[in-house]
């Protein structure tokens, strides 16, 4: 028996009846050969920790553009915070960890440039829309490896299409993700929201933090906890009513005072409109896409609008920066 194997065997032997099996995935959709040391899932989480997709969240906002200090939340730390919280629930409840993982470094791999104000904007301009869960699922099937995708097993993929709040995963462990990416932002935008002086710890309402605590510390265990003793020997995940209704009106306080302050969103309209001159200057100068991008549309047909969307996407803050500085801002004169 190989190493694959016998950790098959062992996820028989001792996750919950409700975890997802390694051994029991519903596969890829081009068939390869199984691994002899990594089960499927442990290889998916692999494949999402070295693709270039994922190094690229080091520099995509979260919320707050350009902030100046090294402690802001970056998109990658926010994917980080997720998975660590929700591979703490995972292991509680006997699921599959390695599965939890991958959904979780998967999930925000298909958001833009600049946060949501990229996102909102290229949903605007787009032909076909744009949606950070289902173009993160574009960049597994299609975007990595030019074009070839990371052929990752539908269980990641499901339950990085469905993390947002009204989804609805098919697995337990991407049930997991989707609570532990609003845990996840809810408390580290508090704590970023706290060091810009956006709001202070007094200003949460004491409705939501009789209920959840009065630190991120706080809150952060009264959240992982509740979902842990809730969900225990139970074939979904849940919240109690009291902490999910707390969380949820925390969350809708956030966006109130937090992600539509204009202390927080001042440079938004700049970066969308930073976004609309590229989108727009790609579509009249297409052949000056990367190649990859070029072949998309000669070999799958893609619409030259698809793509442009994507290459926009896949950029980082600091390269759609970069881009935009060398099409249009005028260079010193040298004789």
């Amino acid at each position: 028996m190989n190493i694959r194997e016998t950790m098959e065997q062992w996820e028989r032997q001792n996750l919950s009846p409700y975890a997802s099996l390694s051994s029991e995935t519903l596969g890829r959709d081009r068939e390869e050969p199984l691994c002899d040391i990594r089960p499927a899932y442990q290889r998916d989480r692999d494949r999402i920790l070295h693709s270039k997709s994922f190094r690229r969240l080091k520099d995509k906002t979260q919320v707050f553009l350009a902030p100046e200090g090294d402690h802001y939340r970056t998109r990658l730390t926010h994917t980080l915070e997720v998975s660590q919280i929700a591979r703490t629930i995972a292991k509680a409840l006997r699921m599959n960890e390695s599965l939890t993982e991958a959904i979780a470094l998967g999930h925000d791999l298909g958001h833009t440039p600049f946060g949501h104000a990229g996102e909102y904007i290229l949903n605007e301009i787009c032909e076909d829309g744009f949606a950070h869960y289902k173009q993160s699922v574009r960049v597994v099937e299609i975007l990595e490896k030019k074009g070839q995708g990371l052929n990752l097993t539908k269980e990641v993929r499901d339950g990085m299409l469905n993390h947002r709040t009204s989804g609805n995963p098919a697995t337990m462990e991407g049930k997991i993700v989707r609570f532990s990416d609003k845990i996840a932002y809810i408390n580290h935008d508090i704590d970023d929201a706290i060091r810009g002086k956006i709001i202070t710890e007094r200003d949460i309402p004491r409705e939501y933090a009789d209920v959840l605590g009065d630190t991120v510390k706080d809150r952060l265990n009264i959240m992982i906890h509740d979902i842990i003793n809730n969900s225990m020997d139970r074939p979904s995940i849940f919240m109690s009513p009291d902490v999910e209704r707390a969380m949820r009106g925390l969350r809708e306080w956030m966006f109130e005072h937090v992600y539509r302050n204009p202390a927080a969103k001042g440079e938004e309209g700049r970066a969308q409109q930073l976004i609309v001159t590229l989108y727009e200057y790609y579509l009249k100068h297409v052949d000056e896409l990367p190649e990859e991008y070029l072949a998309m549309m000669e070999l799958r047909g893609e619409k030259r609008e698809r793509v442009v969307c994507d290459y926009i996407a896949g950029m980082s803050d600091g390269y759609a920066i970069d881009r935009f500085e060398e099409l249009f801002v005028p260079k010193g004169w040298n004789v």
